[in-house]
């Protein structure tokens, strides 16, 4: 029997990425696989997805504890020890580290069970803070560095963050599994404007994802919220601390509107009902400034024309496809200008271009490289 182990330190909800790795993973090479996360209040502890993928969350007998860094790396032990325990008899033959934080974990299994390991950094791990503690930072990156030659192969998710990688830690370069969804046809709707009677004549700005600070949120909200807007709504879908703000503004002003998350197989037809798509990451980090996010490849394959943070990867697939622009401005003034520049912009153009970035950007495409990479890898094992 041959067993993949996937580790993460969430809860594993609408995980869309580890959804659809483990989904491609199973059809070609595993007889089981499991994906051990944290168990928190209101999610069930074990989970069967299909015949061969189960999900284990840990319980933590720390879990209550204060949540300063001394607690918090006493609950992390507690974690890895526990997955070990739960998963050292399994027959794994690959543990597959999702971040940071699960590489450890993959490295005590390499040590004491012979396994192959597969480090996935979903973000440039040790840069995703802005102005960090030097100490902390400068740790972070010594774990890293010490960690990832542990692993039998590195992919990550941009191309900027692997060439960091090459030159920070002298690997070989990772392999790219973008956050791409599976290519198909998604036929508009008019959902939204059903749903909260939003007139023909204004465009619905959609912002899809985490809603937590530092994502341009706060200042989407203040220029909404303006009495003169009245051309445009914006439609906020997803779930983050910032939710109860977002709910109180939309029960204010007829400009906002909150849609709660869906699963990943919905979000596409939620969001060919929109008009245009939002992301304002600001540059506030190198993990940001290399980021390619999950909806702007969600964004092409609904066939929305894009407004978006001008960051590096961004940058270049929206001026490359000519699907959208770009925000140079990050302040309220400048965002609110580009969203005018956008409405007068021709968005028919940006639509069908998006949706020829969809046809070269899709998990068929990525699922070959990730399938690449555990051929290798599970080569050395045989």
């Amino acid at each position: 029997m041959s067993v993949n182990l996937h580790v993460v330190l969430n809860n594993f909800i609408n995980d869309s990425r580890v959804l659809k790795e483990t989904e491609s993973i199973a059809s070609k090479y595993f007889d089981k696989i499991y994906i051990a996360a944290l168990w928190e209040d209101g999610v069930d502890e074990n989970e069967l997805l299909d015949s061969k993928r189960e999900v284990w969350r840990i319980r933590l007998i720390s879990r209550g504890l204060p949540k300063n860094l001394f607690f918090q790396v006493f609950k992390y032990f507690e974690w890895i020890i526990k997955i070990y325990i739960r998963f050292r008899k399994e027959p794994i033959s690959v543990v597959h580290c999702h971040d940071l934080s699960a590489l450890p974990i993959g490295a005590l299994f390499k040590l004491l069970k012979k396994t192959k390991v597969i480090y996935d950094a979903h973000e440039f791990e040790t840069e995703q803070v802005a102005n960090p503690n030097r100490l902390f930072h400068l740790l972070s990156i010594k774990l890293e560095k010490y960690f990832i030659k542990k692993a039998d192969a590195v992919i990550t998710v941009s191309g900027s963050i692997a060439d960091a990688y090459v030159q920070r830690y002298g690997i070989n370069r990772p392999s790219l599994v973008l956050n791409c969804p599976p290519y198909q046809s998604v036929a508009k709707s008019n959902y939204f404007r059903k749903k909260f009677n939003i007139n023909d004549n204004k465009k619905i700005f959609l912002f899809l994802g985490g809603l937590s600070k530092g994502r341009g949120l706060e200042i989407l909200l203040n220029i909404f919220s303006s009495k003169e807007r009245k051309n445009a709504v914006l439609v906020i879908m997803g779930y983050g601390d910032l939710t109860d703000q977002i709910q109180e503004m939309a029960f204010r002003f007829d400009t906002i509107y909150y849609h709660p998350a869906v699963s990943p197989d919905k979000i596409l037809s939620y969001a060919a009902s929109a008009d245009i798509g939002l992301c304002l990451i600001p540059n506030s980090c190198l993990s940001y400034y290399y980021s390619l996010p999950n909806k702007l490849f969600e964004y092409a394959m609904a066939g929305l024309p894009m407004l978006m943070s001008n960051l590096a990867e961004i940058g270049r697939l929206i001026r490359g496809y000519d699907c959208g622009q770009l925000v140079d401005d990050e302040t309220q003034d400048g965002i609110a200008k580009a969203i005018e520049n956008m409405l007068s912009s021709d968005l028919e153009k940006y639509s069908s271009n998006s949706l020829a970035m969809a046809r070269r950007f899709n998990w068929e495409e990525q699922e070959k490289v990730l399938l690449s990479a555990y051929r290798k890898v599970l080569s050395c094992v045989e």
